[in-house]
């Protein structure tokens, strides 16, 4: 199309003008933003394969996890939803941990409630506080725990141990009354 004017003849170009997008700048970010996604995507399913074959030696359940880890930012999430809670470094470490504390209290034995130094299981007093563990049997000495009623070697029936408070008591009564009687002898 030509347009006359008064001077000259100006040519107009049916050619649309180019859009936002089409500016270099703007082209050459979004390809950067792209990549950036991309990078991003590809590194958490790298690090879904990572991860898993940390935490587990099935070759099937690490392929299952990488699958799941290459769906596009959405994997990632359902896989530390599901995946195992400890590694296994962790746990091989809680397993040593255990055997060691398995090992130190099944080489401790009977200790004493008051001083914890190691007692023998016949032992009926603590040889380093004098606590007394367990008391003896009338008739055989052997040692007896204290809420046995009988004597398991020797059948013989346990006696109650005395309770000071009850005998001082008595006691104390029996100097009163004796206290009495005398002083009612002598009127």
């Amino acid at each position: 199309m030509i347009r006359q004017g008064r001077k000259r003849a100006i040519y107009v170009c049916p050619v649309a003008e180019p859009g936002i997008v089409d500016r270099p700048v703007i082209k050459t970010v979004i390809i950067a933003l792209a990549g950036l996604v991309f990078v991003l995507w590809i590194g958490l399913a790298y690090w879904v394969n990572k991860d898993a074959r940390r935490r587990t030696r099935n070759v099937f359940g690490v392929g299952v996890a990488t699958l799941v880890g290459l769906v596009p930012y959405v994997g990632p999430v359902v896989y530390l939803l599901f995946r195992p809670s400890e590694t296994r470094n962790d746990a091989r470490s809680r397993a040593a941990e255990l055997a060691a504390f398995e090992t130190i209290a099944a080489g401790r034995g009977t200790t004493c409630p008051v001083c914890t130094a190691p007692v023998e299981a016949d032992f009926l007093v603590c040889p380093v506080c004098t606590t007394r563990l367990r008391g003896a049997c009338a008739h055989c000495d052997a040692p007896l725990q204290p809420l046995w009623q009988i004597c398991p070697y020797c059948a013989t029936p346990v006696a109650p141990e005395l309770d000071l408070d009850a005998a001082l008591t008595q006691e104390l009564h029996a100097v009163a009354t004796l206290d009495l009687a005398a002083e009612t002898a002598d009127l």
